[in-house]
């Protein structure tokens, strides 16, 4: 249908259309000369803390989890240990070491452009939209950026994408947000978001350190000349874009919702500021309009799925079906994905097509989302305490719960580590389930009583204007 509507709309030199979305040319949209010296910078401080961390307290070889099976000479090189603190030890020796006082202070700089009440607002625009928006992270974010060619050969050496650990990755990488916008705290110099942010950019630093050491002494593992260095400025920049542009003007909009100018405003400062945390550039994001071709560009540029893409895409599916506490059958994630991503995208990543009963579910989910998401925000109590409330149960639900992160929050340690004997190969996980449960209950029931509205308003409708018609030559 959306593709229908786009070719009705009126061309101009500037328009482009791809992966089911169509925008114009600007003066702000990067070409691919732009782009291209972004993939071989990227984020040098955090790579020399890690060198010096490395130093003053030095890796251990063994331990390694899911390595331990592989040759030892392999084990040898590894250059962080999961049993190390690496944020501890920078925090320890900050004042004593030039480099670590570096990144120390510069991550305990807030720029001029952070203003605290916005990023605080930033914060709630996530909970005040949470169940849309963990869905569009989910498909959107996540499964839609398996179409980038380039980055998901980095993720697959990395061998974090199995179907068996994929979930709770997954949950880590949500753990990371829900704590960037706990609250205010948590996100300011010494907060538990704060401190994430910079373990994440250590575990960056890493696995980039990891792949370059096995590409010198083997081209044929990684090549940089063809795919740039390892989570480069361009794919970093990608990743917040994923986190907020992409959610701003893709995900949420195909799911019936838009946000308020300000609320954008307020979404894409709070990103900006996590990007400067993660080492990433942040000037490609100091405006929407800016955050907004970038998003654009990326799509134009950069996604072009490989069979790499089309794996992890059906690993990471297979990793979230019939999973507690959605329970979630293979197809509805299809239809989810379809719906957000568009068949062609999905179609290149291998995704299968579920019948019409599923995409009906979908359409049940967006009417759930919409009445629930509309009605909150337009009562201030009602949005105050939906905010409040959301950020209690997705913690409990991702970090807490047994079937998230059994109440362990994640530290980012180097848990899954680049070898040139590893790759992330499909693994089916023979899970199956035939009745609906979960949220495609909750969806059935949401698109039958949004069905029994609208045939009881239609009917009661025709009633009225029965009586009205009939009235009329009485009234005369």
């Amino acid at each position: 249908m959306m593709s229908f509507l786009n070719r009705l709309r009126y061309n101009t030199p500037n328009t482009r259309e791809c992966w089911n979305y169509r925008f114009e040319l600007t003066a702000d949209h990067l070409s691919q000369e732009d782009s291209e010296p972004l993939k071989h910078t990227w984020d040098t401080l955090g790579d020399a803390a890690l060198e010096r961390i490395n130093e003053i307290l030095p890796p251990e070889a063994d331990g390694i989890p899911r390595n331990s099976a592989r040759s030892s000479s392999s084990s040898s090189d590894v250059e962080v240990s999961p049993k190390r603190d690496v944020f501890k030890v920078l925090q320890e020796n900050f004042s004593s070491d030039l480099i670590l006082s570096k990144l120390w202070e510069q991550a305990n700089t807030v720029p001029g452009w952070v203003d605290w009440d916005q990023i605080e607002r930033g914060q709630e625009v996530f909970y005040r939209y949470s169940g849309a928006s963990l869905n569009g992270l989910a498909y959107q974010s996540l499964l839609g950026g398996m179409g980038a060619a380039r980055v998901v050969e980095v993720l697959a050496r990395t061998g974090g994408f199995g179907t068996k650990v994929a979930r709770h990755r997954l949950y880590e990488t949500t753990q990371h947000v829900l704590q960037c916008t706990r609250d205010l705290q948590s996100l300011q110099p010494g907060g538990d978001g704060w401190a994430s942010s910079i373990r994440v950019r250590l575990l960056h630093a890493a696995v980039r350190k990891r792949i370059l050491k096995l590409a010198e002494t083997r081209p044929q593992y990684y090549s940089v000349e063809k795919l740039g260095v390892p989570i480069n400025d361009l794919d970093s920049i990608g990743t917040i874009t994923s986190f907020s542009a992409a959610l701003i003007w893709v995900a949420l909009p195909r799911q019936g919702i838009y946000l308020r100018k300000q609320e954008i405003h307020d979404y894409m400062a709070l990103w900006r500021y996590i990007a400067y945390l993660l080492g990433t550039p942040t000037d490609m994001f100091s405006t929407p309009e800016k955050a907004k071709a970038v998003l654009e560009s990326l799509l134009l540029n950069e996604i072009n799925p490989s069979q790499t893409s089309v794996i992890l895409s059906r690993n990471i599916i297979e990793a979230l079906s019939m999973t507690p506490p959605a329970y979630m059958s293979r197809e509805f994630l299809h239809a989810n994905a379809r719906w957000l991503l568009g068949n062609e995208l999905c179609d290149r990543l291998g995704l299968g097509r579920p019948p019409l009963y599923y995409w009906l579910l979908v359409a049940g989910q967006c009417i759930f989302f919409m009445a629930l998401c509309y009605t909150y925000r337009s009562f201030e109590s009602l949005d105050k305490w939906k905010i409040s409330h959301m950020r209690d149960i997705l913690w409990k639900v991702v970090v807490d719960s047994d079937f998230g992160l059994n109440g362990e929050a994640a530290v980012f340690n180097f848990r899954y580590v680049p070898e040139d004997t590893k790759t992330t190969v499909f693994e089916p996980s023979g899970r199956s389930g035939a009745l609906p449960k979960g949220v495609e209950r909750r969806n059935l029931k949401a698109l039958i009583i949004f069905g029994t509205v609208v045939l009881s308003s239609t009917w009661v409708g025709a009633k009225l204007f029965g009586v009205a018609w009939r009235a009329i030559p009485t009234l005369t």
